[in-house]
């Protein structure tokens, strides 16, 4: 028996006709509840003048908050790529990972790390080749993870990595700056410079029990062979500045120890003698700022603007020999070593700026 078309078509137009009329019925109910409610509400917000305008908008932030927090893992396992087998360890967040034909490889991000890195050593990793992708000293990488020897390291591996060369230093209790620094042969002046070292209290840089530091430069005590090359730089002196006439070139602005080198947490040279020093320009220029500025930290401090895109920072001092706007030549003194602001002994912070940049003085002095 055929089945007849012309009915079968009738059947189905007075099925889906009813099923339309039913969705839409019920659809209009729940639009006319809505704009019923949302009118009572707003006749109330508008009765008293506001009054829960701003409950009910922090209810319904909070709302979407709730909605974003919980439907947040069930969209992101809607897409590939973003799935990650149970088990796998991930490489931090600072670390870029980029897939290749050959395998996979690790870009080390240029952002400042301000803790320590834990790294999955990669095949073909050495520990020399880590420590350039980090910008660390062998040895940093050797004393944080208490490797014995250059091939102590595996593929699969984590080690940790410190954000600058040096150690890392759990605080006990009666130990001080100055104590930490001597155990590891390093400058307390870099320890407070170190901008994510904590303290207690700003004034006297002094340390909770437990806290962590990290120390800049500092050496493993008693280390009888170290791998990476010692740098003599920081026990050197630098020569005496003459007075001499303006060239357009940097002298020293002090004799005296470099005791602290420039880096991306220190834009500047540290250079320590005796208190009261005389410090002198090391161009000449006039001097826009001869006091105590402000809170930075630089305590006491003279600037002098070279007027040819340069400008240079003396800071510290224990006394300003110079008034703003006055001129100086090359040589002149600006003032006296000292130890105001941020400091933890007699010192010279000297910084020189290229169109307000600072750089690294070493590339300039003479």
């Amino acid at each position: 028996m055929k089945p007849n078309l012309k009915v079968l078509t009738k059947d189905l137009k007075l099925f889906f006709s009813d099923w339309y009329r039913l969705v839409f019925r019920q659809i209009y109910k729940v639009f006319s509840r809505f704009e019923r409610v949302k009118g009572a509400v707003a006749q109330v917000l508008y009765r008293q003048r506001g009054r829960f305008a701003r409950p009910f908008v922090h209810s319904a932030m909070g709302g979407l908050v709730a909605m974003a927090v919980v439907l947040a893992p069930v969209l992101a396992n809607s897409f590939p790529g973003i799935e990650q087998n149970q088990g796998e360890e991930l490489l931090p967040s600072s670390q870029i990972m980029q897939v290749t034909d050959t395998g996979t490889t690790t870009e080390v991000s240029d952002k400042v790390r301000d803790k320590v890195l834990e790294y999955i050593v990669q095949p073909g990793d050495t520990v020399s080749g880590i420590a350039d992708k980090f910008g660390v000293s062998e040895d940093t990488i050797k004393w944080e993870n208490s490797l014995k020897s250059v091939d102590a390291i595996r593929p699969g591996h984590v080690i940790r990595v410190l954000p600058v060369t040096g150690m890392r230093h759990k605080v006990t209790r009666g130990e001080t700056i100055y104590t930490i620094a001597k155990k590891y042969e390093a400058n307390p002046q870099a320890i407070v410079d170190f901008p994510f070292n904590t303290f207690k209290d700003n004034e006297n840089f002094s340390l909770d029990v437990g806290q962590e530091l990290i120390v800049p430069e500092g050496k493993k005590p008693a280390d009888p062979a170290p791998w990476s090359p010692r740098t003599p730089s920081l026990a050197q002196r630098t020569p005496d500045a003459g007075v001499v006439s303006a060239l357009g070139q940097f002298v020293w602005p002090m004799g005296g120890r470099l005791t602290q080198n420039f880096s991306w947490y220190h834009r500047g040279l540290d250079i320590a003698t005796s208190h009261g020093t005389p410090v002198l320009a090391a161009d000449a220029g006039r001097v826009t700022v001869a006091s105590w500025k402000d809170n930075s930290g630089y305590g006491i401090q003279v600037m002098i603007d070279h007027g040819n895109g340069y400008a240079t920072r003396y800071a510290h001092l224990s006394k300003v020999s110079v008034t703003v706007g006055q001129s100086v030549n090359r040589g002149d003194v600006v003032g006296l070593e000292g130890s105001t602001g941020r400091s933890t002994g007699p010192h010279l912070h000297f910084e020189i700026f290229k169109n307000g940049v600072q750089v690294n003085p070493r590339l300039f002095l003479k």
